[in-house]
């Protein structure tokens, strides 16, 4: 029994059937399973007599008739023994017809004959136990025997049951046949309905199978005649019928063919290889075979369409290929073909004893010489023949097959080609041939036919790749693989001659399409796979000279071409030879020939139609540079320098594409305008490219080949590579430069011309762009980007699935709706994989964003070195060959391009020290040829002397004292270097946002400590001037820095350019500058006015230096002259000591410091004062103007000017009312976090109409976001600050609104609105408190406390906030608060009154607040409070006599107020002011007694003078 091993497999007992439709793929048979399973459905005893109610089945296996032949085949359940005899099913109570719902899985014996049969016994269980009757009775019998016809029987049974126990030799006949003298239930109906199914990898359970495993059999066992079913066969009719088994094979199920699998591509091969011998003739099956081979794999590959790799290839049979295919003579242990069984059939056990070993001795090898003694006729045929060679057999069959099946062929080409790779691989092997030289390897005749097969399939894939593209596709990979795999076993030139047979197909092809971008695209994909061969760098013999060869190259094998790769040396060839795709560099190195023929071809910018191939052949150089500089074998320098010089001619290649290359630069790609060639100017390419060549030099447009030329000025500027394609084309031109011989490299740069070298410089700087560092953040937030891309992508995936269709549908409609070229950038169809690969692209882990960052730093590094080296043989290319010395400036420019971009510490060190050789050696090309650079470079260096890196600072230090010092002693003077480095350092601090000022100090301290040092230079003044600019650039530093930090603080801003300018009050150039740069300032952010009094200031400054030089009487004094402008002005007067005279040299020297430039700086003042609205100001400024004009009698001028002034006194008068200034608010900082701002108290001007909730939100919004939201604070209320209740850590900020406040006697000039809004140095807010702490209380308790500021200086001032330099406060008792809100009453009252035009709204509103009875607080209130009765207080008497006559007069103005309204109001409101009137004759009535009573004391005829509460008494000074 092949047995229990079976039933302990924790997987057998769960082999699924083929009833599993989760499976969507059957396996192949790898273990021996054989098992059947029983199903028993239901019964039918309704007309069966007698008592038969409750029952069960009772199901035996069985191997012959008698009780005791059950098998313990049946596995138990759970809590049995492991297998039994029998198996019964559920019993059904009371229930003639039941159904059951049983599995009985049987183990099947190995070998069944036909007395095995299954039996079914049906039971009925008497529930009641009764007297000598038998538990259970039988009631029926029945059984299905096992073979038929030598078949395994299964499926769907409706048996007959018998009522008596069957005859003797039942098993071998059905139940259906009608026994004599039987029994049956229901007249020998079917009543039992049972199911049988198995699961074997012995029986196949297909007829088409089992007739060709059967035939086959035969033929192996010599066993005639063959009974297949019904059929016998006899020994002469064998070959029609196994002709027609093969050709039946199609019409078997997919699911036995799966199972199957192996075995049957076995026997196919084997009836290929060795041919049967039928009654002595030799039948040849090779052509029946290939068919069913071809047809076979086509359905396999159709209908399991899931179960393909990346390549196409069903997964089935290429594990055929790989594990299980052998050639048929070298099956381990086997003595001979004729001598293996296969057991896989279900014969009969009875096998004949004699095997005939004799008869297939002489076939125990392929090889005839090894023969036995032939025995029969057969034998003697067969070892004539032997066997024949699977691989030659196979070609031949596809070289002459046509038709549908050479469609089939075609369309799984792999696996023909797989098949005939192994093949000759086992020959090789099995024949100790591998080391047999390649020509003698195989037969002419075989080389041929693979010849004839790979030139018609070359044929078929150019004429047919229009319509059938998919296939086409598979057919190219195919066939490029099937070479790539023939490289290894066959002589390589004769491969090397198919290549070029499929090569020269393609191109007769190409020149008559007109997009041949689809066939371009196959040859690149076949390129690709020919090259991925791991001996692709020997194949191109990479040591040969470069002379035509004497004879093709013998072939070397495998094993020993690796160790004479490498052994001879360059020669010194004619180098231009090794960097062009001469013939001979062609001829010698075939493969990288024709690869860099394409790369040449496809980027040419007039190759029509190919653009979108230019990824796909970067990335096939990209890729085999990278497999070399990753491969051990070639990791020595001079190997690699061998590999790198099959790949010279790429570096003209990519000089070519310059003007083609993404532009990295940062500026648009580089498009060169045709205009650009015919310019005679120094630097001939555009700015962008600012690759360009020295200053000097007058050539076309560097190294720009005529085709180019033609590119641009046919306007087609779209071919520009993509950023990626471009990237991938410089790392492999770095790549090269790095490997490449250096001796070589200057050889070849040395025979360039300029406008060639040009070029490259031109590359290089590029590849400095192009591989800048960019640090984690931009990885990032690519990988933000790239997440939300896969969600959407998931959105699309979840919708392919849920939705109609399937995703797979969806896979396959894209990939059939892209043209084949489109999909350039998958090396493979990967349509199988489209959808995982985005969904897997979701958030990198930290770690792989620091990891990506490490690998682009690295690279970075790695690129500019490998840039700085080629540069350093550019300059010794230049030593040596003098015409060369314009390249210099280009070397130059790429130098400081990658100072000027993200570099490592260990590029800058050796980049400084490159930097410095080349100025020592050249260092008339930075100051006399090159200026431009020379400022570049002071940029650069300055850039870097404030890097946080300490090495990188020694060094940059080191190159900008050299810098000087080189600039000292070509003219001992270093005025330029001085200019620029001041220049540059101002340039620096605006623009650079990484700037360290810290570090920047440390450098020049360093600078100056080496100036201090040199011994050389000790005696001339050398040190002193590098002090003296070292000194300068300090100061520049600290304030240029400050202002860097406030650039968003507006206000800050402003203050420290104003403290800047008051730091240069003794250089009036600068203050001027700076005043004018604050003017620009604030013209910006629209204070007009602000802008208007720094021009004024300016003219001030102006104006006191032009009297000391001359004495005009036009011109004004002075400052003096601008008082009426602004009382600030005076602050501009030169009259302290330390003021330089304007006659010195270089001060004053400035284009404002004449006449004609004092009027410029008047005018843009007035036109700043008239777009403030302040129109007086502007009669001011050209009362300043006019003495002067009318001395130069220029009437033009004037007129201008008058012309001017009637505008805008016009405009005073039309917007009388209507002009709006300013809004003023106290801003007070608490807290140390504010530094210099702490405790400080300010006035802000704020634009018109602005709301405390305004301003408050915007300091609240903009300090927050400096020092933390939960950090700043602002006071709500406007009481004094106590700093000790603040918390250490906290910001605050206290804003009050405040308002112009003017004394008494000012009021007399300050009449007009603009009066009022103009030269305001006093501000006061006021705030309501009572004496216990609360701010409101009753009116009895409500005191009231004045705060009144002095600024520094007067607004409008030349910034907008000014500190707050004095204080005092004025605290009004209760009854002063009363009377001053009286007044403030009667005053609006008279107001309203009088209001010119007459306003009744306004009136009636003044009205209802004063007489109306609801009012709170109201007058009435007032007067009961603080006039009911005479204080005891005599020191209050006066201040109730002041409020008795405020109401007097109160009452005066409600009844004058009540008469104007009588006068405006309609009809309709005749009510209301009725009701307005009865209200105030009440409010009269009561205010009555109140009013009229008087303090006697205050009108008695003689008083002692005593002051009343004195306002002063309560006054606190606060100064």
């Amino acid at each position: 029994e092949a047995g229990s091993p079976l039933s302990k497999d924790p997987s057998a007992g769960s082999i699924p059937g083929p009833w599993d439709h989760d499976l969507s793929i059957p396996a192949i048979n790898f273990l021996m399973i054989n098992l059947l399973y029983i199903y028993p459905q239901s019964l039918n005893f309704a007309n069966r007599q007698g008592s038969a109610r409750n029952i069960t089945v009772k199901v035996q296996f069985m191997y012959g008739e008698d009780p005791s032949n059950a098998m313990p085949v049946i596995f138990g359940k759970s809590s049995c023994s492991e297998f039994s005899k029998e198996a019964y099913t559920a019993v059904v109570y009371h229930n003639r017809s039941p159904d059951f719902h049983e599995e009985i899985k049987v183990k099947l014996p190995a070998t069944l004959t036909d007395h095995h049969h299954l039996l079914f016994t049906f039971y009925h269980v008497s529930c009641q136990q009764k007297q000598n009757t038998p538990l259970e009775t039988p009631v029926g019998y029945t059984w299905i025997p096992m073979l038929q016809n030598g078949r395994l029987k299964t499926g769907q049974f409706c048996l007959p049951v018998s009522l008596e126990k069957p005859p003797q030799a039942y098993s071998v006949l059905s139940p259906e046949v009608p026994l004599p003298g039987m029994k049956w239930v229901d007249n020998h109906k079917g009543v039992f309905n049972v199911e049988v199914v198995a699961v074997s990898s012995i029986h196949t359970q297909d007829p088409y199978l089992d007739k060709f495993f059967a035939l086959v059999n035969a033929l192996d066992e010599h066993m005639f005649p063959v009974r297949i079913g019904d059929m016998r066969i006899m020994e002469n009719n064998l070959e029609n019928e196994l002709k027609s088994s093969i050709s039946a094979l199609n019409s078997s199920q997919l699911e036995p063919v799966v199972r199957f699998l192996h075995l049957l591509l076995d026997k196919l091969i084997l009836l290929v290889v060795r041919p049967p011998v039928i009654a002595g003739q030799i039948v040849n099956l090779g052509q029946a075979s290939f068919e069913a081979m071809a047809s076979i794999i086509n359905r396999l590959h159709k209908n399991l369409e899931g179960n393909h790799d990346q390549h196409g290839r069903n997964s089935l049979l290429s594990s055929y290929i790989y594990y299980v295919f052998r050639l048929p003579n070298t099956y381990p242990n086997s003595p001979s073909p004729g001598s293996v069984h296969y057991a896989t059939m279900a014969r009969s056990a009875v096998r004949p004893a004699s095997l005939n070993l004799n008869r297939s001795r002489s076939l125990s090898n392929s090889n005839p010489d090894i023969s036995g003694t032939p025995t029969s006729p057969d034998d003697e045929v067969r070892s004539i023949i032997g066997s024949k060679l699977f691989h030659e057999e196979l070609a031949l069959q596809w070289v002459v097959c046509s038709g549908s099946v050479r469609e089939s062929a075609l369309q799984q080409a792999w696996f023909f080609f797989e098949l005939m790779v192994k093949s000759m691989v086992h020959h090789l092997y099995f024949n100790d041939k591998l080391d047999a030289p390649r020509k003698s390897r195989f037969p002419e005749r075989f080389m041929d036919d693979i010849a004839a097969l790979v030139s018609t399939i070359a044929s078929d894939i150019v004429s047919r790749f229009q319509k059938d593209t998919e296939m086409v596709e598979r057919l190219n990979t195919s066939l490029a693989f099937f070479l790539n795999d023939l490289l290894s076993v066959m002589d390589r030139g004769f491969v090397f001659s198919l290549i070029k047979t499929c090569y020269k197909q393609v191109s007769s092809k190409l020149y008559s399409l007109p997009n041949p971008s689809v066939l371009v695209s196959l040859r690149l994909d076949f390129l690709r796979i020919v090259c991925s061969h791991e001996h692709y760098v020997t194949l191109n013999l990479p040591c040969s000279l470069l002379t035509p060869p004497a004879s093709p190259s013998p072939s070397v094998s495998s094993a020993t071409s690796q160790s004479s790769g490498f052994s001879t040396n360059v020669q010194d060839q004619k180098i231009a030879n090794m960097f062009e795709l001469s013939v001979p560099f062609r001829q010698q190195h075939y493969l990288a020939g024709l690869v860099l023929t394409e790369l040449a071809v496809i980027l040419d910018p007039d190759a029509e139609g190919l653009f979108g191939l230019h990824k796909k052949v970067i990335n096939m150089v990209h890729n085999l540079l990278s497999s070399h500089d990753s491969d051990p074998r070639y990791s020595d320098p001079q190997t690699k320098a061998r590999v790198a010089m099959l790949y010279l001619p790429l570096i003209g290649i990519i000089m070519e594409t310059v003007p083609q290359l993404y532009d990295f630069t940062g500026t648009s790609p580089i498009c060169i305008a045709p205009d650009d060639y015919e310019s005679e100017s120094g630097s001939m390419i555009s700015q962008t490219v600012a690759m360009a060549i020295a200053g000097t030099s007058k050539l076309p447009l560097i190294g720009v080949s005529h085709s180019t030329v033609l590119y641009f000025q046919s306007g087609r500027q779209h071919t520009t590579f993509s950023a990626e394609s471009s990237r991938s084309l410089l790392i492999c031109l770095l790549w090269v430069l790095k490997n490449a011989d250096e001796t070589v490299l200057q050889k070849w740069f040395t025979d360039l011309s300029v406008l060639q070298l040009n070029r490259l410089l031109d590359l290089l700087y590029l590849c400095v762009s192009c591989f800048e560092y960019k640090g984690k953040k931009v990885f990032e937030r690519m990988n933000s980007l790239t997440f939300k891309k896969s969600k959407d992508m998931r959105a699309k995936l979840e919708e392919a699935i849920l939705g109609s269709i399937g995703a797979r549908q969806e896979m396959v409609r894209r990939s059939r709706g892209h043209a084949f070229g489109s999909q350039e950038n998958l090396r493979w169809r990967k349509d199988m994989t489209h959808w995982r690969q985005n969904t897997e692209k979701l958030d990198k882990s930290r770690a792989e964003i620091e990891h990506e960052a490490l690998i682009d730093g690295n690279l970075a590094t790695e690129a500019n070195l490998i840039i700085l080296d080629t540069l350093e043989i550019v300059v010794q290319t230049v030593s040596v060959t003098e015409s060369k010395e314009s390249i210099l400036g280009g070397v130059l420019k790429v130098l400081l391009h990658s100072m000027a971009c993200n570099q490592s510490a260990v590029y800058l060190q050796h980049c400084f020290a490159t930097q410095r050789a080349l100025v020592s050696k050249f260092p008339e090309l930075l100051f006399e040829e090159e200026t431009e650079q020379c400022a570049d470079l002071c940029l650069r260096l300055l850039r870097h002397c404030s890097s946080s890196i300490g090495t990188i600072r020694s060094h940059a230090s080191a190159s900008l004292y050299l810098l000087m010092r080189q600039n000292f002693e070509i003219g001992n003077n270093f005025a330029r270097v001085k200019m620029q480095v001041t220049m540059s350092l101002s340039s620096l601090v605006g623009t650079s946002q990484n700037f360290n000022e810290e570090f920047l100090r440390r450098s020049l301290k360093t600078i100056l400590t080496y100036a201090e040092e040199d011994l050389e230079l000790r005696e001339t003044t050398f040190p002193d001037q590098v002090q003296d600019l070292v000194f300068n650039l300090h100061m520049i530093l600290s304030d240029t820095v400050k202002m860097k930090e406030h650039q968003e603080d507006p206000e800050m801003l402003i203050d420290l350019m104003y403290r800047i300018a008051k730091g240069y009050q003794t250089s009036p150039d600068l203050r001027l500058t700076w005043l004018q740069n604050m003017a620009g300032k604030h013209s910006e952010r629209s204070n007009h006015a602000e802008a208007a009094q720094c021009l004024v200031h300016s003219a001030a400054l102006v104006a006191e230096y032009l009297s000391m030089l001359e004495d005009r009487k036009y011109l004004p004094v002075g400052c003096v002259t601008f008082q009426n402008i602004s009382s600030n002005v005076l602050e501009e007067s030169a009259v302290s000591d330390d003021v330089v005279s304007p006659d010195e040299e270089g001060i004053c020297s400035g284009k404002y410091f004449t006449e004609s430039g004092l009027v410029g700086l008047l005018e843009q003042a007035a036109a700043s004062f008239s777009m403030a609205g302040m129109y007086e100001a502007v009669n001011e400024v050209y009362k300043v103007l006019i003495p002067i004009h009318e001395a130069n009698r220029d009437a033009k001028k004037l007129s201008t000017i008058h012309g001017k002034l009637q505008e805008a006194f016009s405009k005073i008068v039309h917007q009388d009312g209507k002009r709006m200034f300013g809004t003023y608010f106290r801003v007070g900082f608490y807290g140390t976090k504010f530094g210099d701002l702490d405790e400080q108290e300010f006035v802000y001007k704020e634009p018109a109409i602005t709301k405390l909730a305004e301003i408050s939100h915007r300091l609240e919004g903009f300090y927050g976001e400096r020092f933390g939201e939960d950090v700043v604070e602002v006071i709500k209320d406007s009481n004094p600050v106590d700093k000790c209740k603040l918390g250490p850590n906290k910001a605050y900020i206290q804003i009050t609104y405040v308002e112009p406040y003017f004394d008494t006697y000012e009021m007399k000039d300050r009449i007009t609105y603009f009066d009022k809004n103009y030269n305001l140095r006093r501000f006061m807010y006021c705030t309501p408190f009572t004496l216990d702490g609360r701010a409101h209380g009753d009116l009895h308790e409500q005191f009231k406390r004045k705060t009144i500021l002095t600024t520094s200086h007067a607004f409008p001032y030349i910034k907008t906030r000014v500190n707050v330099t004095h204080k005092e406060e004025i605290i009004l008792t209760p009854i002063e608060v009363a009377i001053e809100d009286m007044q403030k009453k009667t005053q609006e009252l008279a107001f309203a009154t009088h209001q010119d035009p007459a306003d009744p709204k306004m009136l009636q509103m003044v009205l209802q607040g004063s007489v109306g009875t609801t009012v709170n607080q109201g007058p009435l209130e007032v007067a009961q409070v603080f006039l009911s009765e005479i204080p005891s207080d005599p020191k209050l008497f006066r201040h109730h006599n002041k409020l008795r006559l405020c109401f007097k007069d109160f009452t005066k103005r409600c009844e004058d107020a009540l008469r104007k309204n009588k006068s405006l109001i309609g009809p309709d409101q005749k009510e209301y002011q009725r009701e307005l009137e009865r209200n105030y004759h009440r409010l009269k009535e009561a205010l009555q007694p109140l009013i009229n009573r008087k303090i006697p004391q205050l009108y008695k005829a003689v008083l002692p003078v005593t002051y009343s509460f004195s306002r002063m008494s309560l006054r606190k000074m606060d100064l």
